[in-house]
């Protein structure tokens, strides 16, 4: 799901699910048979970390990614014991963040692990990543969105290889063309429901009783709003809570209508929103390349497209996700560790090996490219999120999302007014950054 801020790329703002990778896996299959090719394979097979009693399998090297992803990082790891002269072990971690800092606490944590960006503020403050030392030329080979969300007070603790972000996706059977605005998306919905019996849902999103604060969040932007302020640097300001401020309150107020108007519903949730729209009973859908799997599954022709603009304000924007490879503060061999995720990640073939894996366009701007002119469906994840901001990576964020969520629900359900609501939240948000400070 990955919007990528890359200049000079092709815009796509509509995209079907006709669209092939053939190039793009041909490159990365090409990469992975030379990479396993080597006659020394010293890194095992990954192994599923024991939360109770995680072991370093002996090896010079540890790097922990989830089940999707170790088995291409162990072919790579494979090539880089070879190309070293030592031993990389590749396991899999189910609870990566918990699991993480666990493990590196009693000296039983790995040396690298994969993760996403907005961990980075709290494994900061807990002390247990270190400072990946990438030069300027190589950073300058990846999207600015990625490599911003890689720092925390301008330092670089992350190397980057995927982006990923939501945006509109819509069932074209009932909806052929893509809404520019809210009220198109509406109209078109409507007109949906009255010829197919099927649709009852005209908006899928994910709400919930007890709310959704990821996809409450481009309600808010559409209008300038959002969580956190900036900073001259362009950092998150975990001493400026704006949401309850004019512009994000806009947007609350647009939620609440369309609450009032039975767009959205709280019996909507992450249980159920993906079943709602893949048993057609949704025109549209706000999600991301996480879905997609499930949607051709069955067989839902489908299409992307960027998120609407709302009345009186902008396209709704949303949160930008970026997965990282982190060095380990405690790292047994920080060296090989530096060594791999500033040499080895920031390839082509590498990044491209990932993309196959997981399905998220690539980070580094050469991989993208080559994706992106094979794949119609990544340049219209990149254009649905270009203007989007990176999820804030502060450890003042864990105070956010709970708070928000519930207002948001609160506010689509009718039990409260949007700006009695939201002014409550950003105090209970306020009192939780600064109990955990």
């Amino acid at each position: 799901m990955a919007a990528l801020v890359l200049a000079g790329c092709g815009s796509s703002g509509d995209t079907t699910s006709t669209s092939s990778t053939t190039s793009a896996s041909a490159a990365a299959s090409s990469s992975e048979s030379s990479t396993a090719s080597t006659s020394e394979t010293s890194a095992a097979a990954p192994a599923e970390v024991d939360a109770k009693n995680p072991s370093r399998a002996d090896a010079d090297l540890v790097i922990w990614a989830d089940a999707d992803r170790a088995p291409i990082l162990t072919k790579y790891a494979q090539q880089f014991a070879a190309d070293n002269g030592v031993t990389v072990a590749v396991q899999i971690a189910t609870e990566t963040r918990k699991q993480f800092g666990d493990a590196t606490k009693v000296g039983k944590g790995p040396d690298i692990v994969v993760g996403a960006h907005d961990w980075l503020g709290e494994l900061v403050q807990n002390g247990t990543v270190a400072p990946i030392q990438l030069d300027e030329a190589t950073a300058a080979k990846f999207a600015p969105a990625a490599m911003n969300a890689s720092k925390f007070d301008g330092q670089n603790y992350g190397v980057p290889f995927s982006v990923e972000n939501i945006a509109l996706v819509r069932n074209t059977d009932l909806a052929p063309d893509a809404p520019a605005t809210m009220d198109d998306l509406l109209t078109a919905a409507k007109a949906a429901k009255a010829k197919d019996s099927k649709v009852s849902v005209l908006l899928d999103q994910s709400v919930g009783k007890t709310g959704n604060a990821y996809y409450t969040y481009p309600w808010l932007s559409a209008y300038g709003g959002g969580i956190f302020a900036l900073k001259d640097n362009g950092d998150y300001d975990a001493d400026k809570v704006i949401v309850n401020s004019a512009e994000s309150l806009k947007g609350a107020e647009q939620l609440a209508m369309m609450g009032k108007d039975k767009v959205l519903s709280t019996n909507v949730g992450d249980d159920n929103a993906e079943g709602i729209f893949t048993s057609g009973k949704a025109p549209f859908f706000f999600t991301g390349p996480w879905s997609i799997p499930n949607i051709k599954k069955a067989g839902i022709n489908y299409a992307i497209s960027n998120l609407p603009s709302l009345p009186g304000g902008d396209a709704m924007k949303p949160f930008l996700g970026v997965q990282l490879f982190y060095v380990s503060a405690k790292a047994n061999n920080a060296t090989l560790a530096q060594e791999f995720v500033t040499n080895y990640v920031p390839t082509k073939d590498f990044q491209l090996a990932l993309f196959e894996a997981g399905g998220r366009p690539p980070a580094l701007t050469e991989a993208y490219d080559e994706v992106a002119a094979a794949n119609p469906e990544v340049k219209a994840w990149y254009e649905a999120g270009k203007d989007g901001k990176p999820m804030p990576n502060i450890p003042a964020m864990n105070s956010v999302w709970g708070p928000l969520g519930q207002a948001a629900a609160d506010v689509i359900s009718g039990k409260a007014e949007a700006k009695a609501r939201f002014d409550a939240a950003q105090k209970e948000i306020e009192k939780a950054i600064k109990g955990a400070s």
